[in-house]
Protein backbone atom coordinates (compact mmCIF):
# COMPACT_ATOMS: atom_id res chain seq x y z
CA UNK A 1 0.00 0.00 0.00
CA UNK A 2 2.91 2.69 0.96
CA UNK A 3 4.53 1.82 -2.93
CA UNK A 4 0.78 2.67 -4.29
CA UNK A 5 0.85 5.94 -2.26
CA UNK A 6 4.58 7.08 -3.21
CA UNK A 7 3.82 5.98 -7.09
CA UNK A 8 0.86 8.21 -7.07
CA UNK A 9 2.98 10.93 -5.34
CA UNK A 10 5.68 10.61 -8.11
CA UNK A 11 2.45 10.79 -10.78
CA UNK A 12 1.09 13.82 -8.81
CA UNK A 13 4.36 15.56 -8.74
CA UNK A 14 5.09 14.99 -12.41
CA UNK A 15 1.38 16.18 -13.34
CA UNK A 16 1.48 19.08 -11.45
CA UNK A 17 5.02 20.52 -12.60
CA UNK A 18 3.88 19.93 -16.21
CA UNK A 19 0.38 22.08 -15.50
CA UNK A 20 3.61 24.54 -13.23
CA UNK A 21 5.65 24.94 -16.34
CA UNK A 22 3.68 24.61 -19.34
CA UNK A 23 4.20 27.62 -21.88
CA UNK A 24 3.14 29.06 -25.39
CA UNK A 25 5.98 27.27 -26.44
CA UNK A 26 3.95 23.92 -27.09
CA UNK A 27 2.12 25.86 -29.41
CA UNK A 28 4.62 24.49 -32.11
CA UNK A 29 3.75 20.81 -31.80
CA UNK A 30 2.47 19.26 -34.59
CA UNK A 31 -1.23 19.87 -34.90
CA UNK A 32 -2.15 18.52 -38.37
CA UNK A 33 -2.41 14.70 -38.44
CA UNK A 34 -1.00 13.13 -41.45
CA UNK A 35 -3.18 11.46 -42.06
CA UNK A 36 -7.46 10.87 -40.75
CA UNK A 37 -8.02 8.72 -37.88
CA UNK A 38 -7.36 4.56 -38.90
CA UNK A 39 -10.76 2.25 -38.57
CA UNK A 40 -11.62 1.68 -35.12
CA UNK A 41 -11.11 -1.82 -34.75
CA UNK A 42 -11.29 -3.87 -31.42
CA UNK A 43 -7.64 -4.08 -31.44
CA UNK A 44 -7.10 0.43 -32.13
CA UNK A 45 -9.72 0.57 -29.09
CA UNK A 46 -8.02 -1.34 -26.55
CA UNK A 47 -4.82 0.09 -27.44
CA UNK A 48 -6.53 3.73 -26.81
CA UNK A 49 -7.71 2.48 -23.83
CA UNK A 50 -4.35 1.48 -22.55
CA UNK A 51 -3.44 4.35 -23.27
CA UNK A 52 -5.90 6.64 -21.66
CA UNK A 53 -5.56 4.21 -18.12
CA UNK A 54 -1.93 4.70 -18.09
CA UNK A 55 -1.67 8.49 -19.56
CA UNK A 56 -4.87 10.44 -19.34
CA UNK A 57 -6.83 8.98 -16.21
CA UNK A 58 -5.16 10.02 -13.05
CA UNK A 59 -6.35 13.60 -14.51
CA UNK A 60 -9.24 12.87 -16.06
CA UNK A 61 -10.38 9.82 -14.08
CA UNK A 62 -11.25 6.44 -14.98
CA UNK A 63 -14.67 7.01 -15.92
CA UNK A 64 -13.64 10.13 -18.08
CA UNK A 65 -15.17 12.69 -15.52
CA UNK A 66 -13.28 15.03 -14.36
CA UNK A 67 -12.54 13.43 -11.50
CA UNK A 68 -8.96 11.68 -11.18
CA UNK A 69 -6.69 12.02 -8.17
CA UNK A 70 -5.09 14.81 -9.46
CA UNK A 71 -8.08 16.74 -10.28
CA UNK A 72 -9.01 18.62 -7.03
CA UNK A 73 -5.73 20.40 -7.18
CA UNK A 74 -5.28 21.87 -10.54
CA UNK A 75 -7.00 24.51 -11.81
CA UNK A 76 -8.92 24.57 -14.15
CA UNK A 77 -9.82 21.31 -13.58
CA UNK A 78 -9.51 18.14 -16.15
CA UNK A 79 -12.06 18.07 -18.74
CA UNK A 80 -15.42 15.98 -17.79
CA UNK A 81 -15.28 14.11 -21.47
CA UNK A 82 -19.27 12.83 -20.38
CA UNK A 83 -20.59 16.49 -20.56
CA UNK A 84 -19.40 16.67 -24.46
CA UNK A 85 -18.61 20.29 -23.74
CA UNK A 86 -15.53 20.88 -25.40
CA UNK A 87 -13.96 24.36 -25.13
CA UNK A 88 -11.65 24.93 -28.18
CA UNK A 89 -13.32 23.78 -31.62
CA UNK A 90 -13.78 25.19 -35.14
CA UNK A 91 -17.41 24.25 -34.76
CA UNK A 92 -20.49 26.45 -34.18
CA UNK A 93 -20.95 27.16 -30.57
CA UNK A 94 -22.19 24.70 -28.51
CA UNK A 95 -21.46 21.87 -31.11
CA UNK A 96 -18.97 18.69 -30.42
CA UNK A 97 -15.45 19.21 -32.01
CA UNK A 98 -14.21 17.68 -35.05
CA UNK A 99 -11.46 14.78 -34.71
CA UNK A 100 -9.00 17.20 -36.10
CA UNK A 101 -9.76 19.50 -33.28
CA UNK A 102 -9.12 16.66 -30.82
CA UNK A 103 -5.99 15.86 -32.66
CA UNK A 104 -4.97 19.61 -32.06
CA UNK A 105 -5.69 19.54 -28.76
CA UNK A 106 -4.26 16.86 -28.24
CA UNK A 107 -0.76 17.08 -30.13
CA UNK A 108 -0.18 20.49 -28.48
CA UNK A 109 -1.45 20.33 -24.77
CA UNK A 110 -2.89 24.14 -23.41
CA UNK A 111 -0.70 26.10 -22.21
CA UNK A 112 -1.28 27.38 -18.90
CA UNK A 113 -3.28 24.72 -17.74
CA UNK A 114 -1.91 21.11 -16.76
CA UNK A 115 -2.80 19.23 -19.82
CA UNK A 116 0.64 18.61 -21.68
CA UNK A 117 1.16 18.03 -25.22
CA UNK A 118 1.71 14.74 -26.32
CA UNK A 119 3.07 14.96 -30.56
CA UNK A 120 6.42 12.70 -29.67
CA UNK A 121 8.31 15.26 -31.71
CA UNK A 122 8.23 17.86 -28.49
CA UNK A 123 8.15 15.08 -25.81
CA UNK A 124 10.44 12.29 -25.87
CA UNK A 125 7.71 10.37 -23.78
CA UNK A 126 4.98 11.49 -26.01
CA UNK A 127 3.11 9.25 -28.30
CA UNK A 128 3.27 8.98 -32.23
CA UNK A 129 0.51 9.89 -34.26
CA UNK A 130 -1.42 6.46 -34.20
CA UNK A 131 -1.06 6.90 -30.42
CA UNK A 132 -2.76 9.84 -30.17
CA UNK A 133 -5.74 8.58 -33.05
CA UNK A 134 -6.17 5.55 -31.07
CA UNK A 135 -6.28 7.29 -27.36
CA UNK A 136 -9.20 10.11 -28.94
CA UNK A 137 -11.01 7.58 -30.47
CA UNK A 138 -11.00 5.73 -26.80
CA UNK A 139 -12.09 9.33 -25.41
CA UNK A 140 -14.57 9.67 -27.38
CA UNK A 141 -16.69 6.53 -26.12
CA UNK A 142 -17.62 8.84 -23.46
CA UNK A 143 -19.32 11.39 -25.14
CA UNK A 144 -22.84 9.22 -26.47
CA UNK A 145 -23.41 11.88 -29.16
CA UNK A 146 -20.58 11.00 -31.04
CA UNK A 147 -21.83 7.59 -31.98
CA UNK A 148 -24.89 10.13 -33.39
CA UNK A 149 -24.72 8.77 -37.34
CA UNK A 150 -25.60 12.33 -38.48
CA UNK A 151 -22.61 13.85 -36.17
CA UNK A 152 -20.42 14.94 -38.73
CA UNK A 153 -19.81 19.02 -38.71
CA UNK A 154 -18.26 19.11 -41.36
CA UNK A 155 -20.75 17.28 -43.92
CA UNK A 156 -23.30 19.41 -41.90
CA UNK A 157 -22.11 22.52 -42.47
CA UNK A 158 -21.38 23.38 -38.77
CA UNK A 159 -17.38 23.92 -39.36
CA UNK A 160 -16.04 27.60 -39.13
CA UNK A 161 -13.64 28.91 -42.06
CA UNK A 162 -11.05 31.47 -41.13
CA UNK A 163 -11.52 34.79 -43.58
CA UNK A 164 -10.51 33.97 -47.64
CA UNK A 165 -9.51 37.41 -47.77
CA UNK A 166 -7.04 37.61 -44.64
CA UNK A 167 -5.52 41.63 -44.60
CA UNK A 168 -2.09 41.25 -43.57
CA UNK A 169 -1.41 42.95 -39.87
CA UNK A 170 -1.19 46.50 -40.20
CA UNK A 171 -1.33 49.86 -38.13
CA UNK A 172 -4.34 50.41 -39.93
CA UNK A 173 -5.85 46.72 -39.10
CA UNK A 174 -5.09 46.96 -35.53
CA UNK A 175 -6.56 50.62 -35.39
CA UNK A 176 -9.86 49.28 -36.44
CA UNK A 177 -9.63 45.95 -33.98
CA UNK A 178 -9.28 47.90 -31.52
CA UNK A 179 -12.76 50.17 -32.42
CA UNK A 180 -14.45 46.76 -32.44
CA UNK A 181 -13.07 45.75 -28.79
CA UNK A 182 -14.93 49.29 -27.78
CA UNK A 183 -17.87 49.06 -29.75
CA UNK A 184 -18.35 45.05 -28.42
CA UNK A 185 -17.72 45.84 -25.22
CA UNK A 186 -14.87 43.43 -24.86
CA UNK A 187 -13.40 45.92 -22.28
CA UNK A 188 -15.86 45.13 -19.83
CA UNK A 189 -14.49 41.62 -18.92
CA UNK A 190 -11.14 41.99 -20.27
CA UNK A 191 -10.39 45.79 -19.20
CA UNK A 192 -9.26 48.18 -20.99
CA UNK A 193 -5.75 46.79 -21.30
CA UNK A 194 -6.63 43.49 -21.72
CA UNK A 195 -5.17 42.77 -18.44
CA UNK A 196 -8.67 40.77 -17.30
CA UNK A 197 -9.31 43.55 -14.75
CA UNK A 198 -12.90 44.75 -16.30
CA UNK A 199 -14.78 42.48 -14.15
CA UNK A 200 -14.79 43.09 -10.42
CA UNK A 201 -15.24 39.70 -8.95
CA UNK A 202 -14.52 36.45 -9.83
CA UNK A 203 -16.91 34.81 -12.17
CA UNK A 204 -17.58 30.62 -12.56
CA UNK A 205 -17.69 28.53 -15.42
CA UNK A 206 -20.60 25.77 -16.07
CA UNK A 207 -18.98 23.29 -13.53
CA UNK A 208 -19.41 25.92 -10.63
CA UNK A 209 -15.88 26.46 -10.21
CA UNK A 210 -14.06 30.22 -10.33
CA UNK A 211 -11.82 31.09 -12.91
CA UNK A 212 -10.48 34.61 -13.79
CA UNK A 213 -10.96 36.41 -16.90
CA UNK A 214 -8.25 35.54 -19.32
CA UNK A 215 -5.20 38.40 -19.77
CA UNK A 216 -4.43 38.88 -23.66
CA UNK A 217 -1.85 40.42 -22.72
CA UNK A 218 0.24 37.54 -21.58
CA UNK A 219 0.44 34.88 -24.59
CA UNK A 220 1.52 31.84 -22.93
CA UNK A 221 -1.94 31.86 -20.55
CA UNK A 222 -4.29 31.63 -23.75
CA UNK A 223 -5.10 27.93 -23.55
CA UNK A 224 -6.63 27.81 -27.48
CA UNK A 225 -3.31 29.23 -29.06
CA UNK A 226 -1.73 33.15 -28.98
CA UNK A 227 -1.91 33.59 -33.09
CA UNK A 228 -4.47 35.47 -35.11
CA UNK A 229 -6.03 32.71 -36.38
CA UNK A 230 -6.46 30.86 -33.02
CA UNK A 231 -7.86 34.26 -31.62
CA UNK A 232 -9.64 34.68 -34.28
CA UNK A 233 -12.00 30.92 -33.85
CA UNK A 234 -12.21 32.12 -30.18
CA UNK A 235 -14.44 34.95 -30.82
CA UNK A 236 -16.10 33.02 -34.00
CA UNK A 237 -16.82 29.77 -32.13
CA UNK A 238 -17.08 31.47 -28.30
CA UNK A 239 -15.48 28.61 -25.62
CA UNK A 240 -18.15 26.33 -24.38
CA UNK A 241 -18.88 26.21 -20.51
CA UNK A 242 -17.17 29.64 -19.79
CA UNK A 243 -18.66 33.41 -20.38
CA UNK A 244 -16.81 33.75 -23.86
CA UNK A 245 -20.10 34.20 -26.42
CA UNK A 246 -19.49 33.22 -29.92
CA UNK A 247 -19.49 36.53 -31.83
CA UNK A 248 -20.27 35.14 -34.90
CA UNK A 249 -24.06 36.79 -35.07
CA UNK A 250 -22.95 39.92 -33.52
CA UNK A 251 -19.67 40.63 -35.47
CA UNK A 252 -18.99 40.69 -38.96
CA UNK A 253 -16.22 38.38 -40.14
CA UNK A 254 -13.84 41.64 -41.27
CA UNK A 255 -14.29 43.14 -37.47
CA UNK A 256 -13.68 39.87 -36.12
CA UNK A 257 -9.84 39.83 -38.14
CA UNK A 258 -9.42 42.72 -37.46
CA UNK A 259 -10.26 41.93 -33.22
CA UNK A 260 -7.94 39.40 -33.82
CA UNK A 261 -5.11 41.51 -35.05
CA UNK A 262 -5.42 43.93 -31.98
CA UNK A 263 -5.75 41.44 -29.67
CA UNK A 264 -2.41 40.11 -31.09
CA UNK A 265 -0.79 43.97 -30.63
CA UNK A 266 -1.59 43.36 -26.97
CA UNK A 267 0.55 40.56 -26.19
CA UNK A 268 3.91 41.45 -24.40
CA UNK A 269 7.13 40.17 -26.05
CA UNK A 270 9.28 38.64 -23.18
CA UNK A 271 12.35 39.68 -22.90
CA UNK A 272 15.22 36.76 -23.37
CA UNK A 273 18.48 38.07 -20.55
CA UNK A 274 18.91 37.29 -17.07
CA UNK A 275 21.05 40.02 -16.03
CA UNK A 276 19.38 43.03 -14.67
CA UNK A 277 21.67 46.25 -15.74
CA UNK A 278 21.36 49.27 -13.61
CA UNK A 279 21.50 52.37 -14.90
CA UNK A 280 23.26 55.03 -13.53
CA UNK A 281 21.97 58.11 -13.25
CA UNK A 282 22.93 61.91 -12.30
CA UNK A 283 21.06 63.09 -9.38
CA UNK A 284 18.46 61.28 -6.80
CA UNK A 285 17.65 57.73 -7.97
CA UNK A 286 13.61 57.40 -8.34
CA UNK A 287 11.21 56.55 -5.94
CA UNK A 288 7.93 57.51 -8.21
CA UNK A 289 6.75 54.15 -9.97
CA UNK A 290 5.21 56.03 -12.82
CA UNK A 291 8.68 58.66 -13.13
CA UNK A 292 9.28 58.61 -16.92
CA UNK A 293 13.15 58.27 -16.07
CA UNK A 294 12.34 54.52 -15.61
CA UNK A 295 12.14 54.17 -19.45
CA UNK A 296 15.87 54.91 -19.56
CA UNK A 297 16.04 51.41 -17.73
CA UNK A 298 16.57 48.19 -19.26
CA UNK A 299 13.71 46.18 -18.47
CA UNK A 300 14.87 42.38 -17.88
CA UNK A 301 11.04 39.91 -17.45
CA UNK A 302 11.53 37.49 -14.22
CA UNK A 303 9.19 34.34 -14.55
CA UNK A 304 7.84 32.89 -12.03
CA UNK A 305 6.12 29.43 -11.21
CA UNK A 306 4.52 28.12 -8.30
CA UNK A 307 6.09 27.16 -5.25
CA UNK A 308 5.82 23.09 -5.87
CA UNK A 309 9.01 23.03 -3.82
CA UNK A 310 8.37 22.45 -0.48
CA UNK A 311 5.18 22.20 1.69
CA UNK A 312 2.60 23.60 0.77
CA UNK A 313 3.07 23.45 -2.51
CA UNK A 314 1.13 25.24 -4.68
CA UNK A 315 0.48 24.61 -8.60
CA UNK A 316 -2.15 27.32 -9.40
CA UNK A 317 0.35 30.56 -9.31
CA UNK A 318 -1.52 33.98 -10.68
CA UNK A 319 1.59 36.10 -11.22
CA UNK A 320 3.66 34.60 -13.62
CA UNK A 321 6.05 37.81 -15.00
CA UNK A 322 7.50 40.22 -13.05
CA UNK A 323 9.29 43.03 -15.23
CA UNK A 324 11.95 44.81 -13.40
CA UNK A 325 14.13 47.83 -13.84
CA UNK A 326 16.96 49.14 -11.40
CA UNK A 327 18.76 52.57 -11.21
CA UNK A 328 22.09 53.76 -9.22
CA UNK A 329 23.63 56.50 -8.38
CA UNK A 330 27.07 57.06 -6.04
CA UNK A 331 24.41 56.76 -2.95
CA UNK A 332 21.51 54.45 -3.62
CA UNK A 333 19.58 52.01 -5.48
CA UNK A 334 16.02 51.50 -6.73
CA UNK A 335 14.17 48.44 -8.65
CA UNK A 336 10.89 49.06 -10.27
CA UNK A 337 8.52 45.76 -10.01
CA UNK A 338 5.86 45.65 -12.28
CA UNK A 339 3.36 43.12 -12.66
CA UNK A 340 -0.15 42.19 -13.56
CA UNK A 341 -3.11 41.47 -11.22
CA UNK A 342 -6.83 41.88 -11.91
CA UNK A 343 -7.74 43.00 -8.42
CA UNK A 344 -6.45 45.35 -5.79
CA UNK A 345 -6.13 43.35 -2.25
CA UNK A 346 -4.94 45.32 0.41
CA UNK A 347 -6.71 43.29 3.60
CA UNK A 348 -5.43 40.71 5.27
CA UNK A 349 -7.13 38.00 7.79
CA UNK A 350 -4.38 35.98 9.30
CA UNK A 351 -7.41 34.07 10.83
CA UNK A 352 -7.97 32.36 7.60
CA UNK A 353 -4.37 31.69 6.84
CA UNK A 354 -3.54 27.78 6.35
CA UNK A 355 -2.38 26.15 9.08
CA UNK A 356 0.60 24.04 8.79
CA UNK A 357 0.21 21.45 10.79
CA UNK A 358 -2.97 20.31 7.76
CA UNK A 359 -0.51 19.05 5.73
CA UNK A 360 1.90 17.14 8.13
CA UNK A 361 0.53 14.11 7.13
CA UNK A 362 2.48 11.19 5.93
CA UNK A 363 3.89 11.27 2.16
CA UNK A 364 4.21 13.81 -0.83
CA UNK A 365 0.82 13.34 -2.28
CA UNK A 366 -0.71 15.25 1.00
CA UNK A 367 1.51 18.56 1.20
CA UNK A 368 -0.10 20.16 -2.17
CA UNK A 369 -2.32 22.59 -1.23
CA UNK A 370 -5.78 22.11 -2.94
CA UNK A 371 -7.05 24.39 -6.00
CA UNK A 372 -10.63 25.18 -4.01
CA UNK A 373 -11.64 24.42 -0.81
CA UNK A 374 -8.40 23.85 1.06
CA UNK A 375 -7.63 27.45 0.56
CA UNK A 376 -9.69 30.82 0.55
CA UNK A 377 -9.67 32.28 -3.19
CA UNK A 378 -11.47 35.33 -3.15
CA UNK A 379 -11.72 39.45 -2.82
CA UNK A 380 -10.69 40.98 0.27
CA UNK A 381 -9.12 38.01 2.28
CA UNK A 382 -5.51 37.94 1.57
CA UNK A 383 -3.03 40.61 0.75
CA UNK A 384 -0.95 41.23 -2.52
CA UNK A 385 2.91 41.22 -1.89
CA UNK A 386 6.05 40.60 -3.81
CA UNK A 387 9.81 40.54 -2.48
CA UNK A 388 12.94 40.39 -3.55
CA UNK A 389 15.74 38.33 -2.51
CA UNK A 390 19.49 38.12 -2.40
CA UNK A 391 22.53 36.80 -0.70
CA UNK A 392 23.74 38.34 2.31
CA UNK A 393 27.49 36.46 2.11
CA UNK A 394 29.35 38.17 -1.61
CA UNK A 395 28.84 35.34 -4.01
CA UNK A 396 31.64 33.28 -5.16
CA UNK A 397 31.85 31.24 -8.54
CA UNK A 398 28.59 30.33 -9.08
CA UNK A 399 27.81 29.20 -5.98
CA UNK A 400 24.16 30.44 -4.56
CA UNK A 401 22.30 30.20 -1.76
CA UNK A 402 18.86 27.70 -2.00
CA UNK A 403 16.38 29.69 -4.19
CA UNK A 404 13.52 28.98 -1.80
CA UNK A 405 15.01 31.21 1.20
CA UNK A 406 18.05 29.69 1.35
CA UNK A 407 19.73 27.61 4.58
CA UNK A 408 21.41 28.17 7.60
CA UNK A 409 24.94 28.22 5.60
CA UNK A 410 23.67 30.39 3.20
CA UNK A 411 20.82 32.97 4.62
CA UNK A 412 18.89 35.83 2.28
CA UNK A 413 18.32 39.26 2.63
CA UNK A 414 14.76 39.11 1.84
CA UNK A 415 12.91 42.84 1.03
CA UNK A 416 9.04 42.39 1.28
CA UNK A 417 6.37 45.12 0.23
CA UNK A 418 2.82 44.49 1.25
CA UNK A 419 0.06 45.82 -0.10
CA UNK A 420 -1.91 46.47 3.09
CA UNK A 421 0.78 48.08 5.35
CA UNK A 422 1.36 50.99 2.25
CA UNK A 423 -2.28 51.20 1.74
CA UNK A 424 -2.75 51.85 5.44
CA UNK A 425 0.01 54.56 4.90
CA UNK A 426 2.60 52.41 6.73
CA UNK A 427 6.06 50.89 5.65
CA UNK A 428 5.52 49.14 3.31
CA UNK A 429 8.43 47.62 2.68
CA UNK A 430 10.26 45.30 5.47
CA UNK A 431 13.94 43.71 5.28
CA UNK A 432 14.29 40.16 6.79
CA UNK A 433 16.77 37.57 7.07
CA UNK A 434 15.59 34.04 6.18
CA UNK A 435 17.62 30.92 7.10
CA UNK A 436 15.79 28.30 5.34
CA UNK A 437 12.11 27.65 3.80
CA UNK A 438 11.39 25.96 7.33
CA UNK A 439 12.30 29.40 9.58
CA UNK A 440 10.04 32.72 9.23
CA UNK A 441 11.39 35.55 7.89
CA UNK A 442 13.78 37.48 11.08
CA UNK A 443 12.73 41.09 10.54
CA UNK A 444 15.89 43.30 10.99
CA UNK A 445 15.79 45.72 13.87
CA UNK A 446 14.28 48.85 13.50
CA UNK A 447 17.32 50.89 12.84
CA UNK A 448 18.49 48.55 10.70
CA UNK A 449 15.09 49.16 8.63
CA UNK A 450 16.55 50.75 5.61
CA UNK A 451 14.04 50.32 2.48
CA UNK A 452 11.68 52.43 1.37
CA UNK A 453 8.87 51.73 -1.20
CA UNK A 454 6.10 53.72 -2.73
CA UNK A 455 3.27 51.61 -5.07
CA UNK A 456 0.59 52.20 -8.05
CA UNK A 457 -2.41 49.92 -8.87
CA UNK A 458 -4.06 51.15 -12.09
CA UNK A 459 -5.90 48.85 -14.13
CA UNK A 460 -4.83 45.79 -13.30
CA UNK A 461 -1.62 46.46 -12.71
CA UNK A 462 0.92 46.95 -9.91
CA UNK A 463 4.05 49.06 -10.10
CA UNK A 464 6.11 49.14 -6.94
CA UNK A 465 9.48 51.16 -6.56
CA UNK A 466 11.82 49.95 -3.69
CA UNK A 467 14.92 51.99 -2.90
CA UNK A 468 17.68 51.21 -0.15
CA UNK A 469 21.57 52.48 0.39
CA UNK A 470 23.87 50.72 -2.04
CA UNK A 471 26.36 49.99 0.42
CA UNK A 472 25.27 49.72 4.78
CA UNK A 473 27.20 49.20 7.77
CA UNK A 474 24.63 46.03 8.32
CA UNK A 475 26.55 42.24 8.14
CA UNK A 476 23.02 40.85 7.41
CA UNK A 477 22.51 42.99 4.03
CA UNK A 478 23.13 42.76 0.84
CA UNK A 479 25.86 45.23 -0.70
CA UNK A 480 25.40 46.53 -3.70
CA UNK A 481 29.20 46.86 -5.46
CA UNK A 482 29.74 48.12 -8.69
CA UNK A 483 31.23 45.42 -11.47
CA UNK A 484 30.06 42.41 -9.81
CA UNK A 485 27.10 40.24 -10.78
CA UNK A 486 24.88 40.42 -7.63
CA UNK A 487 22.12 36.95 -7.53
CA UNK A 488 18.69 37.78 -6.97
CA UNK A 489 15.10 36.50 -7.50
CA UNK A 490 11.46 37.26 -6.89
CA UNK A 491 8.50 35.87 -4.64
CA UNK A 492 5.10 37.23 -5.37
CA UNK A 493 1.98 36.66 -3.89
CA UNK A 494 -2.00 37.58 -5.07
CA UNK A 495 -4.04 37.72 -2.21
CA UNK A 496 -7.38 37.18 -3.92
CA UNK A 497 -6.09 34.08 -5.48
CA UNK A 498 -5.45 32.82 -1.70
CA UNK A 499 -1.86 33.16 -1.87
CA UNK A 500 -0.07 34.07 1.68
CA UNK A 501 3.08 32.18 3.07
CA UNK A 502 5.18 29.69 1.10
CA UNK A 503 1.46 29.33 -0.95
CA UNK A 504 3.36 31.59 -3.63
CA UNK A 505 4.90 32.47 -7.35
CA UNK A 506 8.40 32.47 -6.59
CA UNK A 507 11.85 32.40 -9.38
CA UNK A 508 14.84 30.80 -9.78
CA UNK A 509 18.40 33.24 -9.97
CA UNK A 510 18.71 36.20 -11.89
CA UNK A 511 21.68 38.92 -11.60
CA UNK A 512 21.62 42.68 -11.41
CA UNK A 513 25.23 44.10 -12.34
CA UNK A 514 26.17 48.33 -11.77
CA UNK A 515 28.32 48.84 -14.53
CA UNK A 516 32.00 50.47 -12.93
CA UNK A 517 32.08 54.11 -14.14
CA UNK A 518 35.12 54.42 -16.61
CA UNK A 519 38.00 55.50 -14.60
CA UNK A 520 39.07 59.01 -15.97
CA UNK A 521 42.94 57.54 -15.81
CA UNK A 522 41.85 54.98 -18.58
CA UNK A 523 40.77 58.21 -20.72
CA UNK A 524 44.05 59.70 -20.39
CA UNK A 525 45.81 56.54 -21.27
CA UNK A 526 44.08 55.71 -23.93
CA UNK A 527 44.02 59.37 -25.41
CA UNK A 528 48.24 59.32 -24.67
CA UNK A 529 48.36 55.97 -26.80
CA UNK A 530 46.60 57.42 -29.70
CA UNK A 531 49.18 60.59 -29.50
CA UNK A 532 51.92 58.66 -29.32
CA UNK A 533 50.69 56.33 -31.95
CA UNK A 534 49.90 59.01 -34.49
CA UNK A 535 53.28 61.09 -33.58
CA UNK A 536 55.00 58.08 -34.38
CA UNK A 537 53.19 57.30 -37.71
CA UNK A 538 53.35 61.24 -38.54
CA UNK A 539 57.28 60.60 -37.59
CA UNK A 540 57.82 57.49 -40.19
CA UNK A 541 55.45 59.45 -43.01
CA UNK A 542 57.90 62.37 -42.85
CA UNK A 543 60.95 60.51 -42.70
CA UNK A 544 59.53 58.30 -46.15
CA UNK A 545 58.89 61.52 -47.34
CA UNK A 546 62.60 62.95 -47.03
CA UNK A 547 64.33 59.92 -48.41
CA UNK A 548 62.97 60.27 -51.41
CA UNK A 549 62.19 57.51 -54.64
CA UNK A 550 66.15 56.81 -55.30
CA UNK A 551 66.22 56.01 -51.44
CA UNK A 552 63.32 53.41 -51.34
Amino acid sequence: MHKITNMKASLLSAVLLLGSFALGGLAHADTVAKNPMPEVTPEFFEQGQQIYLERCSFCHGLLGDGEGPAAPYMDPRPRDFTLGTFKFRNTVSGELPTDANLFRTVSRGLPGTGMQAFDDDIIKSGLNENERWAVIAYIKKFVPEFDDPEFDPIKTGMVLELPANRPPYSPELVAKGKEAFLAAKCWSCHGKTGRGDGNKEFRKDDWGFPIRIRNVTHPWKIKGGSEVEDIYMRFTSGISGTPMPSFVKTMSEEDRWALANYIKSLQHKLTDHQVLKAAMVEGDVSLDPVDPKWEMAEPMDIRLTGQVVVPPRWQNPAIEMITVRAMFNDKDISFQLVWDDPFKDIKHDKSKEMNPSELQKVGIYNSYVQANGQITRELETFRDAVALQFPIKPPEGTQKPYFVRGDSSNPVNLWMWSADKAEAGEAGTSEAVVRGWKQNPKAQKDEQQQVVSQSVWDQGQWKVVIKRPRLTEDKNDVQFTEGIFIPMSANAWDGSNGEHGLIMSLSTWYFVFLEAPMPMSLYIYTLLAVLVVGGLGYRWARKEEAAGPEDV
